[in-house]
């Protein structure tokens, strides 16, 4: 009789797991959705008005425009499969997603630290940076990115753990080497900030222009600096557990799924950080969906 009762709980307990994670499984597919859309609908716009700007910087473009691009093969790629694998559970489509994801949110990570990179480089060595950071350079590294990231993530069918754990590192590396970048803009502001008013005392107008270069590198900095707290937000909880999960070999299995979820929504928040801090591209964006939606309107 007292098998019969612990048997009986046993199965309602197991019942009651499988609804769980059911439910759980639904409800993160269920947000992934609009994210889905609004990472491929908002990047799409972005990509199509970076061609229609002259005014930016063509190095600050090439890694803006490498951003959009990964954004926009999360929204298009990675999502899709990730929904696909925790509804079917199909261990094949799992391991895919974790590729996918690894690749296109790796790069999304690496271009944020190469724009913090690129930022302080501008500001410190402003006289001497288009020398130094050629066009052909700048593409070359973004190239360099997506083939690193495609081959780190592609290493997951082999080792997994030392690929979460690789990854964790890799993470916590382009997090320090930002936040330094940061610390090293605020100083190069603060004491470009400083000669101004040492110059406005002693009333030396040839530094003018000087003056207002380095107010437009320090807004775009500002600027870069937003895109990288967000994606601090947005990637943190995955990658400590990643880290986690590299030296205990525990897995958080639903925690996992909630913060690629979180990572997933960087994609869908950068293209309007993009329009809220970047006029030039908030204005064509605008136009471009002024005009589709003008030609939409007549056709119908």
């Amino acid at each position: 009789m007292m098998n019969f009762t612990v048997h009986k709980e046993n199965k309602t307990t197991a019942h009651s797991t499988i609804f769980y994670d059911q439910t759980t499984r639904g409800i993160i597919a269920i947000l992934n959705c609009p994210l889905l859309l609004a990472s491929i609908v908002g990047n799409a716009f972005v990509l199509a008005a970076m061609k229609k700007i002259s005014s930016i910087h063509p190095n600050s473009l090439t890694l803006l425009c490498s951003l959009a691009v990964s954004d926009l093969l999360v929204g298009f790629v990675a999502q899709p499969i990730f929904i696909a694998g925790i509804l079917t559970r199909d261990k094949f489509v799992q391991n895919l997603s974790a590729v996918a994801m690894g690749s296109a949110c790796s790069v999304t990570l690496w271009t944020i630290t190469a724009i913090s990179v690129d930022r302080l480089m501008a500001l410190r060595y402003h006289m001497r940076y288009d020398s130094l950071f050629t066009e052909s350079r700048v593409r070359y590294a973004a190239l360099t990115i997506w083939l690193v990231n495609v081959l780190l993530s592609a290493s997951y069918f082999w080792i997994e753990q030392i690929y979460k754990f690789t990854m964790g590192i890799v993470t916590v590396i382009c997090l320090i080497i930002s936040a330094s970048c940061y610390i090293l803009i605020y100083r190069v502001v603060r004491l470009h900030q400083t000669q101004i008013l040492a110059q406005q005392i002693a009333i030396h107008p040839p530094l003018e222009r000087n003056g207002t270069d380095m107010r437009r590198l320090s807004r775009s900095a500002i600027n870069t600096f937003i895109f990288f707290m967000f994606l601090i937000i947005c990637y943190s909880p995955m990658y400590v557990i990643l880290f986690l999960y590299g030296l205990s070999f525990i897995e958080w299995k639903i925690e996992f799924n909630f913060f690629t979820t979180l990572m997933f929504t960087n994609s869908s928040i950068n293209p309007f950080l993009y329009c809220w801090r970047v006029s030039e591209l908030r204005g064509e964006v605008l136009h471009t969906v002024r005009r589709l939606f003008c030609k939409h309107t007549v056709e119908s």
